[in-house]
């Protein structure tokens, strides 16, 4: 159900990225690096690529916009949600299989088995794009201890460009296997999306979702509008990292840096989009960030961040980042710069563990959001690496 290919020069380029080690200097608000864990996350090798048709049919539905998967590894089934809002088919996730050898590390195959509909609280499907309480799923996470997932909505609002979208907060839920409703963490007020120029902007709310042993963290994509501007080439900008008990007790938020934009847009005042696209737990305070960067005229560019909660700031009850009041967001090192791989990057919004390998090595899975677009693709790229 997929095509097999390697991505030639995809080792050599992921091999330069590592050597680059630490990234520069973080701006002054930003935490000073904890003390270097021995077990840093680094990549060792490429294990290979698979890719579902675009807009394949399974099951009566169209597969695209995966931008969220997460592994059960007691079965080895895979979760994967898809951020369709009843374009095609009502939200949802499919289950599936990535064939990954654990004695060679190869990567050779990736199927869907299943397709579940995300339920509301009263138990009916989500309703479609523009309609209130209209979802928009964006990560996924499997709980091994409950054997239940969790899972990410974005939010909406009104802008300038769309005046008519309803007000939909952004959520993090719980349901079963089969899609329904189990509860809901409290969301902050500082993450309340409006209509005016206040909270969460349009399309920079919920994006990432981790588990680590004894919370949840769920990142904003870009910054509130209390919080600055979303990057340009001239300067970065902070998300909100929000942190939960693993029973839902709501614990603090850390601001996380993003990167300034890597390049220009073409022509210039064209349209640009950065920010996180997921995150995924290594412990109880290091994640892995996926920074994604769409710019026009320039295409897409990715980075993969490892950060470090530790020594951060908590800002949960700080109305603005902006403020003269000084603060210590996540550290930040830089694991690999997948802008260079080729065939050119794609929109890179999943993060996940695979199997061990035989040789001691973890695998991570980053999958890709093709945006039902025909330019665009499904994919899966799967990494060995060592201190996970």
């Amino acid at each position: 159900m997929a095509n097999s290919r390697r991505m030639a020069g995809i080792a050599v380029a992921l091999t330069t990225a590592i050597s680059l080690g630490m990234v520069g200097a973080l701006p002054s608000t930003a935490a000073s690096a904890p003390p270097r864990d021995r077990r840093d996350v680094q990549i060792t090798r490429f294990l290979g690529e698979q890719r579902l048709p675009h807009r394949m049919q399974f099951a009566g539905t169209t597969v695209g916009g995966l931008s969220g998967i997460d592994r059960d590894p007691r079965t080895d089934t895979w979760y994967f949600i898809s951020d369709d809002r009843w374009r095609y088919n009502p939200a949802r996730f499919y289950t599936g299989r990535l064939d990954i050898d654990r004695a060679t590390g190869e990567f050779t195959g990736v199927s869907v088995t299943g397709v579940s509909t995300l339920l509301r609280p009263d138990s009916t499907p989500y309703p479609g794009y523009g309609q209130p309480e209209s979802a928009d799923p964006e990560t996924i996470r499997f709980d091994r201890r409950s054997g239940r997932l969790l899972w990410g909505h974005e939010g909406d609002r009104p802008d300038a460009n769309n005046p008519t979208i309803p007000v939909s907060d952004l959520f993090v839920r719980r349901i079963d296997r089969e899609g329904r409703h189990l509860g809901e963490l409290p969301l902050p007020r500082n993450l309340r999306m409006t209509t005016t120029t206040s909270g969460p902007r349009r399309n920079f709310g919920f994006e990432g979702l981790a588990l680590t042993p004894r919370t949840v963290a769920a990142i904003a994509e870009g910054p509130r509008y209390e919080d600055g501007e979303p990057p340009t080439v001239e300067h970065g900008a902070p998300a909100r990292i929000t942190v939960w008990s693993r029973a839902g007790r709501l614990l603090g938020q850390y601001a996380y840096p993003i990167d300034p934009l890597p390049a220009a847009p073409v022509p210039q005042g064209g349209h640009s989009d950065s920010g996180v696209s997921e995150i995924l737990a290594i412990d109880d305070h290091r994640y892995l960030a996926l920074e994604r960067s769409w710019i026009e005229g320039v295409d897409y560019r990715v980075k993969l961040y490892e950060i470090d909660l530790r020594g951060a700031t908590n800002v949960l009850g700080r109305y603005s980042l902006l403020t003269r009041r000084p603060y210590r967001a996540v550290s930040k090192r830089l694991v690999a710069d997948l802008s260079s791989v080729r065939p050119p990057v794609q929109n890179l919004e999943s993060l996940a563990w695979g199997p061990r390998l035989d040789t001691g090595e973890c695998t991570l899975v980053i999958g890709s959001d093709d945006n039902f677009d025909s330019r665009e693709v499904t994919q899966f790229l799967a990494f060995a690496a060592r201190g996970c």
